[in-house]
C-alpha cells in the first residue's frame, strides 16, 4: 500500500494525526526533501528506509514504490503542504493504477492557509470577496493563456500566488493591470517554520521590500483587499438573521 501524505507547510505539528500515524509505521518513506521539514519524518521507525525524492526521477520513485509493495511493505510518500496543489501526484497515481498498486491520499495543510494564519487574515470577507484564486506565474512550467495572472486579476478576488516570489517585479506589473497601486500585498516566506519571514506592503512598494528582505524562494504571495480592514460583518452570527439553527431576535 502506498500513502500520499500532505506534510503541511513546515511546522512539524501541522501534519494531520492520520498522516503522522502512517509515517510512524511506514516501512519505506519517500519525502520531498527540498521542501518538507525533516522533523516531520523524525517520528519514523528506526529501521524505516528513507528516500529523498528531490534527487530522484519519476521512474525512480515509482520503482521504489513498486519494489516495496511487492515485498508487502507500507510506503509513505510525503509531500509538502497538501499534495493536490502543485504536488505532481497525478502522474504518480496514474502509473500506480496502471500497475494495479493500491494507494490512498491523506490531505494536508497547504502553505496558502499557513500563510493566512501567519498574518492573521481571512480570505473570504463579506462585502469584499467570496472567492480565492490559487495560481502561479509561468516559469519553466508554463501556464495556460487563459490563466495569465493579469486575466485572473480582473476578478479582484483574494489571490494566493505560489512559486513566483523570485519574479516579484513581473507579478506586480501584471497585477497592476487591474488592481490599484495601493492594493495591499503580503509575502510570507516559509510560513509556519521557525524562521518564517513576513513582509507587508502595497503593490507600489512590495518589490523593493522583498528585495531588501532578500526573499527569493519558498514564499507565498497574498494579494487583495481581504488584507485591508474594511468589510461587512458576517450573517452567520448576526442576531437579526435567521437560519436553521437560530431564530432572529
Amino acid at each position: 500500500m502506498v500513502y500520499f501524505i500532505g506534510a503541511g507547510p513546515g511546522d512539524p505539528d501541522l501534519i494531520t494525526v492520520k498522516g503522522r500515524k502512517i509515517v510512524e509505521k511506514a516501512d519505506v518513506i519517500i519525502y520531498a526533501g527540498s521542501l518538507v521539514n525533516k522533523e516531520i519524518i523524525g517520528c519514523r521507525r528506526e529501521d524505516a528506509k528513507v528516500y529523498n525524492s528531490a534527487s530522484m526521477t519519476l521512474e525512480e520513485v515509482i520503482e521504489v514504490m513498486e519494489d516495496s509493495v511487492e515485498k508487502g511493505l507500507l510506503v509513505a510518500r510525503v509531500h509538502t503542504g497538501d499534495p493536490s496543489i502543485y504536488g505532481a501526484i497525478r502522474e504518480q497515481m496514474d502509473i500506480l493504477e496502471e500497475k494495479n498498486i493500491e494507494y490512498s491520499v491523506i490531505p494536508g495543510v497547504s502553505s496558502f492557509v499557513g500563510a493566512a494564519a501567519a498574518i492573521k487574515k481571512e480570505f473570504t470577507l463579506p462585502g469584499v470577496t467570496q472567492t480565492v484564486i490559487l495560481t502561479r506565474l509561468e516559469g519553466r512550467t508554463p501556464v495556460p493563456e487563459k490563466e495569465q495572472l493579469e486575466k485572473l486579476a480582473a476578478h479582484k478576488a483574494s489571490m494566493c500566488i505560489f512559486l513566483s516570489v523570485h519574479m516579484i517585479d513581473q507579478v506586480v506589473e501584471r497585477l497592476l493591470v487591474h488592481y490599484e497601486k495601493e492594493t495591499p500585498i503580503a509575502i510570507i516566506q516559509r510560513a509556519t517554520w521557525e524562521d518564517q519571514k513576513v513582509v507587508m506592503g502595497t503593490l507600489e512598494n512590495i518589490g523593493e521590500k522583498v528585495k531588501e528582505a532578500n526573499i527569493t524562494k519558498t514564499a507565498q504571495i497574498l494579494v487583495g483587499h481581504f488584507l485591508g480592514n474594511e468589510y461587512e460583518l458576517s450573517k452567520l452570527y448576526d442576531k437579526t438573521f435567521s437560519h436553521e439553527f437560530r431564530k432572529a431576535k
